[in-house]
């Protein structure tokens, strides 16, 4: 049998194997999607699509209209793109990877925050790129500037955000997020700004993109997607802009990779971009969860965890229960009936575990008490 690419005996699977379904009675801080149903307008009008039979070819990077859309979307957020530089992708994970196909080449190296969300380290990898995990700092999980200059190379080609962040909930300040810009110009790489939780910020200085600060514009590369703020996770749809020239090569990997999204898709996407009440509904109750989980974590012995600022995660820090974060997870799992997510699937996430509040308050209630009369036990 031949021989299959080398490059994937170094990639794994992020946090697969702490996110199999367990059995009813366990209470599940792993899952990072909403827990409502997607808004019924958007469902109706996919609906509404099939049965006007919109299931043929169509405009690869995406229908004129839904191009536009997401512009006028991303304009709200202070964003200016271009709608003919928007490709609509098969999930955000798709735009991501497009990104890295025409950012890199093999042995280039790519800077991650740490711990960054696993999934970006195995989608450089597959490219042949090399990531480097740069700790931030702690315990805010905010950019740690000289460990970012220390970690430069020759071979640095591109620098990955993701704010509002997973695993760490932390939202970056308008003065890192214009010295990332600085940081990208003078090295002269590429930032690749995942902004999937743009919708989801609970601190007061919001979401900010490099592409509105100096250095930032042309070289800046906006990624997002449904998933995670309209609950639209199994629906697979992203976007991707950025300056006209990445963006001719983008559409040359949507047209040899994918073709486009389902045609039946577009329309609902253009409605869930218009929604206002339902998403601020979601949102409502995410903010009313991270307290909640916040406080309760916090009163937990052994237990500490910032504040989160966005997305729907706590990376809390459990050293002083004595148990590492693989032991806490586990034991959590076992004695406590509690699913969570151990830091140490992520590099620079040794002693954290990650949990996510997209679950209900009574959920929350629950696996606290859970926690703490177990916590308690062992901890005696």
């Amino acid at each position: 049998m031949p021989k299959i690419s080398p490059a994937f005996s170094e990639i794994g699977r992020g946090f697969a194997a702490y996110l199999a379904p367990p059995s009813p009675d366990v209470i599940r801080f792993t899952v990072g999607q909403p827990d409502f149903d997607t808004p019924d307008p958007v469902v109706q009008s996919a609906v509404d699509a099939l049965h006007r039979g919109e299931t043929a070819y169509t405009r690869s990077q995406g229908s004129v209209s839904l191009c536009e859309a997401v512009s006028e979307h991303l304009q709200t957020l202070k964003i200016q793109s271009n709608p003919d530089d928007v490709v609509v992708t098969p999930g955000c994970k798709q735009a991501l990877l497009y990104a890295l196909m025409t950012a890199i080449t093999p042995g280039d190296e790519v800077l991650l925050l740490a711990p960054a969300w696993p999934s970006y380290d195995g989608m450089i990898r597959i490219f042949g790129g090399i990531p480097v995990h740069v700790p931030v700092t702690r315990p805010s999980y905010h950019p740690d500037f000289d460990a970012l200059e220390a970690s430069v190379t020759p071979r640095t080609k591109a620098i990955m955000l993701n704010s509002p962040n997973n695993p760490t909930g932390a939202v970056y300040t308008q003065e890192e997020i214009q010295k990332i810009a600085e940081f990208a110009e003078r090295h002269d790489i590429w930032i690749v700004d995942d902004m999937i939780y743009s919708t989801l910020v609970w601190s007061e200085h919001g979401y900010f993109s490099p592409i509105n600060f100096p250095g930032g514009e042309h070289r800046t590369v906006t990624i997002g997607g449904w998933s995670k703020g309209w609950a639209m996770t199994g629906w697979r749809m992203g976007w991707i802009t950025g300056p006209g020239e990445f963006m001719e090569a983008v559409k040359t990997c949507q047209t040899s990779a994918a073709t486009h999204i389902p045609t039946f898709l577009m329309p609902a996407g253009e409605v869930a971009l218009q929604l206002k009440d339902e998403t601020q509904e979601m949102a409502n109750a995410f903010a009313e969860r991270r307290i909640v989980m916040h406080e309760g974590l916090n009163s937990l012995p052994g237990v500490n965890a910032p504040e989160p600022e966005g997305a729907f995660y706590i990376l809390a820090d459990v050293t002083k229960t004595g148990m590492t974060d693989i032991e806490f997870a586990d034991r959590a799992l076992s004695e406590a009936r509690v699913q969570l997510i151990p830091g140490s699937l992520m590099k620079g996430g040794e002693g954290l575990v990650r949990l996510s509040y997209a679950t209900s308050l009574e959920n929350i209630h629950e696996g606290i008490m859970r926690l703490r009369t177990w916590l308690e036990g062992v901890m005696q």
